[in-house]
């Protein structure tokens, strides 16, 4: 049995850490006396008092996936949450006060994949077996990095991987496509934007980080077509429909504004006043328009509500219209590479996920010919 009680500040006293850091989480005391901390909060690594070689090319690892493999900001975000979760653990946890890359062996990573899997979330859950598979992943791939720099270290493949369970892949029909897309009111120039996302998200399956980093002078509407980086500074062209530009194009021609930014916030002033001289010369203001790009969290929210409004079965996402576009394709006889290209997967076996969907064919073709006679109509028994 545990007993869970939210971190206060005036009570809790960590070692050098920042104390703004870590004051924010839940502590979990267990039977045999363990004290458990969740970090919510990021833990700068150089402000853990950890001497070695460690601290120091973990930064330079960052600056790698920075400078030569050109990761997005989002991606190198993730691998520092993970590494610096390690060095938190390494120090405040397993009370070491000094390690070098080389002391990072299979009991070390062992000892502290234990950890992981007790440390409990806000709400009392354990970290999904897929989120501890991240925190490896990262530790394999600071270890890949150290090895390429020759230093002689534990082998990245003798850290495996949790056995994931087959994740459920969830998409919408054509028939709950076409009533999201019915949702927006495009009375205004926030409903037209929103009618526009949805076209676009369907029409060419963009993660909703490539959403929403497109500028307008990216968007080629009599082409209908553009290119976009996605993972890995990977670029790719994505094929608009006729549809999803005449949404576009409408919703261009409804701003009044010359911001970069092809999606944007509507909400609130301009300025951030009553101010309407103020808000007219915003309008120009190249910089000010970039701080009023939507972000990601805006569009989750954008489509989730609608897919509220429309009585859809799940729980949709960006990620879920990224599925749906993708099974879409596959559905009406596209080939698999050509979807892989399309989606912006480097690896094919990223794409097979999406094979299955095509099952449902496969099963008609099964019934109609499998298990009968084909002479005499009988079945086989």
């Amino acid at each position: 049995m545990s007993h869970n009680h939210v971190v206060s500040c005036d009570h809790f006293s960590p070692p050098p850490l920042s104390v703004k850091n870590i004051c924010k989480g839940v502590i979990s005391w267990r039977g045999y006396g363990t004290v458990i901390v969740m970090i919510e909060e990021k833990v700068q690594v150089k402000s853990v008092p950890l001497q070695g070689n460690l601290l120091g090319l973990i930064e330079e690892f960052f600056d790698y996936l920075t400078v030569e493999k050109q990761m997005s900001k989002l991606t190198i975000r993730n691998y520092r949450h993970y590494l610096e979760r390690f060095v938190y653990w390494l120090h405040n946890v397993h009370h070491i006060d000094s390690v070098n890359v080389e002391d990072l062996d299979g009991s070390l990573i062992s000892k502290y994949r234990v950890w992981l899997s007790t440390i409990e979330t806000e709400i009392g859950d354990q970290i999904k077996p897929v989120t501890q598979g991240y925190h490896v992943i990262a530790i394999r791939s600071f270890l890949k990095w150290l090895i390429k720099q020759r230093y002689e270290v534990l082998a990245p493949d003798a850290l495996e991987l949790p056995k994931q369970r087959d994740r459920r892949l969830e998409f919408l029909s054509a028939d709950e496509v076409e009533r999201l897309l019915d949702m927006p009111t495009v009375s205004d120039v926030s409903g037209l934007r929103d009618k526009a996302i949805l076209e676009m998200l369907f029409s060419t399956g963009l993660r909703v980080s490539e959403l929403v980093g497109l500028d307008r002078e990216q968007i080629n509407l009599d082409r209908g077509e553009f290119g976009v980086k996605g993972k890995g500074g990977k670029v790719r062209v994505v094929f608009l429909s006729k549809r999803a530009g005449h949404w576009i194009e409408r919703y261009l021609s409804a701003r009044d504004d010359y911001w970069e930014p092809l999606f944007i916030n509507f909400r609130g002033s301009v300025s951030g006043d009553d101010d309407e001289e103020g808000d007219e010369m915003k309008k120009f203001d190249v910089e000010y328009g970039k701080r009023r790009r939507l972000t990601s969290r805006s569009v989750q929210r954008i489509v989730k509500a609608y897919a509220k409004k429309a009585k859809l079965p799940i729980e949709v996402t960006p990620h879920v219209m990224r599925h749906s576009f993708a099974t879409d394709l596959l559905q009406a006889g596209a080939d698999i590479q050509s979807v892989q290209e399309m989606l912006g997967h480097q690896h094919i076996s990223t794409t097979q996920i999406y094979t299955h969907v095509t099952n449902k064919q496969l099963k008609q073709v099964h019934h109609a010919f499998h298990g009968y006679s084909a002479t005499e109509g009988e079945e086989v028994k």
